[in-house]
Formats: C-alpha cells, sequence, structure tokens
C-alpha cells in the first residue's frame, strides 16, 4: 500500500494574508524613515527627554 500526499494549497487565507501585509508596511516604514535620517531626530528627542526626566536638561 502506498502513501498518498495531499498538497496543500498554495493559496494564502486572508486571516494570514492581513498579519503578513502589516509586518511588510511596517518594515518598507522602517526603512523609509531610515534613510530619510529620521533617526539621528528621535534619538536627539529621546535624549532630550531623558535628560529633562532625571533634571539635568
Amino acid at each position: 500500500m502506498k502513501a498518498e500526499y495531499i498538497l496543500p494549497d498554495s493559496t494564502i487565507s486572508p486571516k494570514r494574508a492581513f498579519p503578513l501585509l502589516l509586518i511588510i508596511l511596517f518594515l518598507v516604514l522602517i526603512l523609509l524613515g531610515i534613510n530619510l535620517g529620521e533617526v539621528s531626530t528621535v534619538m536627539e528627542k529621546a535624549i532630550k527627554i531623558c535628560l529633562d526626566c532625571i533634571g539635568i536638561g
């Protein structure tokens, strides 16, 4: 008796597609922010807030 293999459907269900699309969107936006130089802006603001919290800035 031979074993029969059932191949899974190659389509992605909408329940699985939505999170994947969100992850791709977030990665694109992160890369866009890095390319526009927003990393340094965010770091500068974070440092200012942190220094204000401890009373130095």
